[in-house]
């Protein structure tokens, strides 16, 4: 997952310390995306325009960055990592 997150422009994500989420730095993307200023508004365009539901970083002291569940299946994984992909790519 981390490095898929890493291949798509203007996302950064370190590896995780052993927890059920990711924390990728969404900064660059931000930029990149009209209308959009901040990991909330990041978070909502991402949950209209690619149907994934991501949290805004700011609710856990790391504005800029999305977290990020991978507690689930590869699978669900993949679809949701493709799907943020088309948007952000």
């Amino acid at each position: 997952v981390v490095g898929r997150l890493n291949r798509i422009p203007g996302v950064e994500c370190l590896e995780t310390d052993g927890t059920f989420y990711v924390f990728p730095g969404v900064q660059q993307a931000l930029a990149k995306v009209p209308g959009v200023h901040n990991d909330l508004e990041l978070a909502e365009y991402l949950l209209n325009q690619a149907e994934v539901a991501l949290v805004p970083g700011t609710a856990f002291g790391l504005a800029g960055h999305l977290r990020l569940s991978i507690a689930t299946s590869m699978e669900n994984l993949t679809k949701a990592l493709d799907r943020i992909e088309k948007v952000l790519g």
